[in-house]
């Protein structure tokens, strides 16, 4: 499999960066150059899917074990006797394979994403007492509400109970009733918001790289450098509509893989970027209580405070992919153990990028943090730096898109496919050259759909910082921490009223406030930003 992906992986990212660097160019010969970089991105991207198909099952799968009993490649899924232990798993899926490491890797591209660019203007509204201070709190209820949803994987027996292989699985099983309904329209509306939220950050890295070189070519300074969002925001869209023909999670540990490569390019970029501004100006920026009244009103420093509250919290919201991402774990060991080991390890990562990001940001900039940390371009002199930083993002947010949508997809087709059977039929396409590939025509329809919507909406709504705060703040009591807190209380059996149980329902009661001030801060927000 390394030898077929890898390859069409790496000049799949190479073809990535020459269409940012194409974007920044408006003579015509450049434009059509761009054209056929863009043209040869799509074959590429389809041929992957290709592969991916040919190879879906070799992936997960001793074939080799296989074979020596009689069982065929093309026959492995149709095969109706699934109880092999040495090719299928106990619920009759082909065998995970999943370790610490590709899980850990799936967790870091799904906690660190646009989030680490408003970081430093999130500190910037609390000062250097709060902001820190909230981060650190907002991953040690990450960490704690993600060990709890990690026990509900499975109901009852932790080795060999039932498979809960969804959030909304696990609410199902556990929670029942209204809770499915509540949580299904919270869930998937955060994954749809988190689509929309890593577009627009994608559309606003494009849009730097664009802007630096225009400002470096330009004799009149910045004024002449007022550039669209839009070309960028359809050029990210029609990458994704390819992507997003990736079959299933199963099939993305390479994609989730180079992105958390990226994240962690941009963020020690972002990281040494910082640390040079602030050795020129031999200085720590900022203050105690962050920006200051006369500076801003009250009202706007409440808000502003509110704002970044719920940034913070889209920063560690992933609670709603974990089971999805738990299912791609092998056991023996435990499933669960797997998981807290790399759900510990993750988020140690990303919370210590978090906070050197986020820090060495407002110490470089002060109260006058840009929104968008990398975009808001206070660094001239290196915009090489910044713009390799800035592709790194869009690579990254490639792979991150698809870690939230995923899910999505899979519900939508689960669901369409239990009332209309025959709508899951596939159809085999040819193509010179390579072997058949199997379509479901109502799949690809479906994700180009979703991608369009998602699309259009940012090109509508590019407020970056503000959708942010209203998707973090719309998800994270809900999902991050109302739902594994309730469903870990039943699966556990803790007593009602026992000092646990008030213990928990504090911290979700604390949470849901939290959220709330987080929702009205972010929505104030973007009707400024309408005026």
């Amino acid at each position: 499999m390394h030898s077929v992906v890898a390859p069409s992986l790496i000049l799949t990212c190479s073809y990535s960066l020459s269409v940012i660097c194409a974007c920044s160019s408006s003579s015509w010969p450049n434009k059509i150059r761009f054209i056929t970089l863009v043209s040869q991105l799509y074959l590429l991207c389809f041929r992957s899917l290709v592969h991916l198909k040919m190879v879906e099952y070799a992936s997960r799968t001793n074939l080799s074990y296989c074979r020596d009993y009689g069982i065929e490649e093309d026959s492995i899924d149709d095969m109706p006797l699934k109880s092999d232990p040495e090719c299928y798993d106990d619920d009759g899926h082909l065998k995970r394979t999943g370790t610490i490491w590709t899980t850990s890797s799936h967790i870091i591209t799904a906690v660190v994403g646009s989030g680490v660019l408003s970081l430093a203007w999130a500190i910037a509204q609390m000062g250097w007492i709060a902001g820190p201070a909230v981060m650190i709190l907002f991953s040690i209820v990450t960490l704690y509400t993600s060990s709890f949803l990690a026990d509900c994987y499975r109901t009852g027996d932790p080795m060999f109970g039932k498979r809960n292989y969804t959030f909304m699985d696990a609410v199902s099983t556990i929670l029942g009733g209204y809770s499915v309904t509540f949580c299904g329209i919270v869930q998937y509306l955060n994954l749809f918001g988190s689509a929309i939220g890593y577009t627009i950050a994608a559309s606003l890295s494009m849009m730097a790289i664009q802007r630096s070189h225009c400002i470096i070519q330009s004799s009149d300074g910045e004024n002449q450098c007022n550039i669209s969002s839009i070309p960028y925001t359809i050029c990210f869209g029609a990458v994704q509509i390819f992507f997003s023909q990736i079959p299933d999670f199963h099939n993305m540990w390479w994609l989730s893989i180079v992105a958390s490569v990226m994240s962690f390019t941009y963020s020690i970029i972002g990281l040494v970027l910082g640390i040079t501004k602030i050795a020129e100006t031999g200085t720590f920026k900022g203050s105690l209580t962050g920006i200051s009244i006369g500076t801003v009103t009250e009202a706007q420093k409440v808000w502003g405070v509110f704002q970044a509250l719920g940034n913070i919290a889209f920063a560690y919201s992933y609670s709603f992919v974990l089971l999805e991402i738990q299912d791609t774990i092998k056991s023996p060991p435990s499933e669960v153990k797997t998981m807290k080991k790399a759900a510990k390890l993750s988020i140690a990562v990303t919370t210590t990028f978090y906070m050197l990001c986020g820090c060495v940001g407002y110490a470089a900039f002060g109260d006058s943090a840009p929104g968008n940390l990398l975009a808001g371009f206070g660094f001239h002199k290196l915009y090489w730096l910044v713009d390799i930083a800035n592709a790194a993002i869009v690579i990254h947010l490639v792979g991150a898109y698809q870690v939230y949508a995923q899910p999505l997809f899979a519900f939508v087709e689960k669901e369409t496919a239990k009332r209309w059977p025959k709508i899951d039929k596939e159809f085999q396409i040819s193509i010179p050259g390579l072997q058949s590939y199997n379509q479901n025509i109502f799949s690809l329809v479906c994700r180009t759909v979703f991608v369009i919507i998602t699309t259009v909406i940012s090109t509508l709504l590019p407020f970056f910082n503000d959708i942010l705060g209203v998707i973090g703040a719309l998800g994270f009591w809900p999902l991050t921490v109302y739902f594994p807190v309730e469903m870990y209380i039943l699966q556990k059996r803790i007593p009602k009223w026992s000092m646990r149980w008030i213990s928990l329902e504090l911290m979700s009661v604390v949470c849901l406030l939290v959220t709330i001030a987080a929702g009205l801060g972010s929505v104030v927000g973007v009707y400024l930003d309408l005026q």
